[in-house]
């Protein structure tokens, strides 16, 4: 039997976004025991682990599983990494990990799309979103749904509520059991369709531009600023190809209400267009700030026309895996925890809902029939 797993209490309790100090308070033990028991010092008592356990909702053998199958977790990129509570993005790493490593679970069971990026780069981002948008057949026509496209070619997607403006959404790349992923958080918050657009075109750059620079914790602000603006000039470029978007936007492009239109067609959102018709040339100075300042005048940096009408794409494969698990009656509910368990990663029903973003009747608690008795067939009688 496996003996308790200190490293798994910490990650609970990160999980949570509780400190020391305020797990103790809630089992009604003091800080040293928390940081004793997480530093593999001391093991709790029976008693006061169930009571770690019920705080948590983690199940009690989530803390006694090994790592052998842990994760190895590498770069995660965060929109305002210096800015954002540290807390929280711990908190965040964990989920991101846990997504993967659901899926990684699933894989015995469904055949998920195989991992399919480009492997090459080129440090012109103009003519490196170009190439990958040959890479993957899409021409120079507009695209309807970045989400998918990151789900078609492997790439793990979920979203959850990232609670704030500081974690807008996130990449992390990592492996489990030898195996590699890149795993997009989108966050749920303040969400518009053109913004979850430009949001998944933004952490694919940082997939494709920046995951072999392995230093990412030893990086001062100002390089990692300049990598953010990179996967920034990356989403811009990809979503809106030169070419073609020249061809729009030169024909009224100092016209406001003309980027309405073109929202429709390109599915970005006006402030980025009128960036992006800055940056090619299409527009001078003068028209940038005139079109800006129309922007403010029209309250539509906080909310611009259509935002309430373009439908939010959401993550669709992990979602999709369960439930036809479910409806094909190849894993009921309670299994597919087991399942779970197999990989030694006992999760709890909530932490599942929260990172799938999943409807809480999906893996919905099964009732054991109590029934001794059955009603008699009768043949039919006609």
């Amino acid at each position: 039997m496996n003996s308790f797993n200190p490293n798994r209490l910490n990650e609970a309790r990160i999980y949570r976004k509780m400190t020391m100090e305020q797990l103790a308070t809630e089992v009604g033990i003091n800080k040293q025991a928390i940081s004793q028991f997480e530093n593999g010092k001391t093991q709790p008592e029976f008693n006061t682990l169930n009571s770690l356990s019920k705080t948590l909702n983690f199940p009690l053998n989530f803390f006694f599983e090994s790592d052998s199958n842990e994760t190895n977790t590498g770069n995660t990129y965060f929109r305002s990494l210096f800015s954002s509570n540290k807390m929280d993005m711990k908190s965040q790493r964990i989920k991101a990990k846990y997504v993967a490593i659901i899926k990684n679970c699933l894989s015995e069971y469904i055949d998920f799309p195989q991992l399919n990026l480009p492997s090459f780069y080129n440090n012109d981002i103009e003519i490196f979103s170009r190439q990958v948008r040959d890479y993957w057949g899409l021409g120079q026509e507009p695209i309807n749904d970045m989400v998918l496209l990151l789900e078609r070619s492997g790439v793990v997607v979920s979203e959850f509520s990232t609670e704030g403006k500081k974690i807008d959404a996130f990449y992390q790349y990592g492996e489990f059991l030898g195996n590699e992923y890149f795993c997009v958080i989108l966050g749920t918050d303040k969400l518009t369709f053109s913004r979850r657009q430009f949001n998944a075109a933004h952490e694919l750059g940082h997939i494709l531009m920046h995951e072999k620079l392995n230093d990412l914790d030893d990086i001062d602000r100002d390089e990692y600023k300049r990598r953010e603006d990179e996967a920034n000039k990356f989403a811009s470029a990809f979503l809106l190809p030169k070419d073609a978007f020249l061809e729009d936007v030169m024909r009224y492009g100092n016209r406001l209400n003309y980027y309405v239109e073109l929202k429709r067609k390109w599915k970005v959102s006006i402030s980025s267009m009128i960036m992006r018709a800055y940056d090619l040339g299409a527009i001078n100075p003068n028209q940038y700030q005139y079109l800006m300042k129309q922007m403010s005048r029209n309250g539509w940096r906080t909310q611009e026309p259509l935002d309430d009408i373009l439908i939010i794409k959401h993550p669709k494969a992990i979602k999709q895996a369960v439930n036809m698990l479910i409806m094909n009656n190849i894993l009921a509910p309670k299994q597919i925890f087991k399942q779970f368990s197999k990989y030694g990663f006992s999760f709890s029903k909530d932490v599942v809902d929260e990172v799938l973003s999943l409807e809480p009747d999906v893996l919905h608690e099964e009732v054991e029939s109590d029934n001794i008795i059955k009603l008699v067939q009768f043949p039919q009688r006609f």
